[in-house]
């Protein structure tokens, strides 16, 4: 059985569901578990700062050995330096580690950059085990940079 489609809305900056009229589309399974994986907000670990000065680690309560989504929300407030580009590369890879180590992709590409002031962007390649192209997705966070 085929997931639910997520579709990346980029005039919109977000993910909606397909449809399919009047029901839900299924299908584009990898964009989808990738969609998923970058845009829902992963639990900080305990030595990570809160951009918003709380101590609401978000993400999910019932997380076990591996955590679902990214730690991006942490980059609210970053600076739009390279450490922040570097940091937010590592977080989109262990956001999308997981579906490595369970096969369903054979490898990723990702580059990040800063679009524009303030807008941070990313490119997610993915190719399955034997190396086809499966995905490749643009995608932009904003927020309130310090500058």
């Amino acid at each position: 059985m085929a997931d639910i489609s997520i579709t990346w809305d980029a005039s919109n900056g977000r993910g909606d569901w397909t449809m399919n009229g009047p029901v839900l589309a299924t299908g584009n399974d990898i964009e989808t578990a990738i969609l998923i994986s970058i845009f829902s907000d992963r639990m900080a670990e305990p030595d990570d700062v809160i951009p918003d000065g709380t101590n609401d680690p978000r993400g999910w309560w019932a997380d076990d050995e591996v955590p679902i989504g990214s730690r991006m929300w942490l980059l609210q407030r970053a600076k739009q330096t390279g450490t922040t580009l570097q940091r937010a590369y590592d977080y989109l890879a262990e956001a999308l580690k997981w579906m490595v180590d369970d096969g369903v992709v054979g490898r990723f590409d990702i580059s990040t950059q800063w679009v524009r002031t303030g807008m941070l962007g990313a490119v997610i390649v993915a190719y399955s085990p034997t190396g086809t192209l499966l995905s490749k997705g643009q995608y932009a966070w904003a927020w309130a940079g310090i500058n």
